[in-house]
């Protein structure tokens, strides 16, 4: 016998190898496309910036402006209602988070008597400066988060909400 003729033993082992990885390869494949597929489709990941509001219908002092964004998770795809304080500060926007960084809930601006021009917590007392920084001696230990910013032809577009750049109490 020479060394290219192969046994029966050899060439019967060699086809159930070849056909088992094939069988195996055919039922890998789809699930490993299930998992990966809302990661390769395009867009996937993307900051999408919202409208949410026009420039000329902001002042320096904070308004509420409630929106929606899509988000998709895997196939399933909904639209989340968001909010956000708006307001000029000379010509620069500034959109703060309405999440109290203490607990969750939502703050309101200027409702609290003994802190006037302060964002206001109800859950536990907290206090916020305007520029969405924590006061000190108060539940909340960061600042409000704010959002990514951009204005195209008068209207104010808003992002994702990022840390706060102000240095906490």
């Amino acid at each position: 016998m020479s060394k290219k003729d192969i046994s029966r033993r050899t060439f019967l082992n060699y086809m159930l190898m070849g056909t088992g990885g094939f069988l195996a390869a055919g039922m890998i494949t789809p699930m490993a496309r299930f998992a990966l597929d809302p990661a390769l489709k395009s867009g996937a990941g993307e900051g999408d910036l919202v409208p949410v509001t026009t420039v000329d219908e902001l002042s320096g002092e904070p308004q509420r402006f409630d929106f929606k964004v899509k988000t998709v998770d895997g196939w399933y795809q909904t639209e989340t209602p968001m909010s956000a304080w708006v307001y000029k500060r000379g010509e620069e926007i500034v959109a703060l988070s309405p999440i109290c960084k203490h607990l969750g809930c939502t703050v309101q601006w200027n409702t609290n008597q003994s802190h006037p021009d302060h964002f206001f917590c109800p859950c536990h007392d907290g206090f916020y400066t305007k520029d969405g920084n924590n006061v000190p001696h108060t539940p909340p230990l960061a600042p409000l988060d704010v959002y990514e910013v951009d204005v195209q032809e008068g209207k104010v577009y808003l992002g994702k909400p990022q840390p706060n750049p102000v240095k906490g109490a």
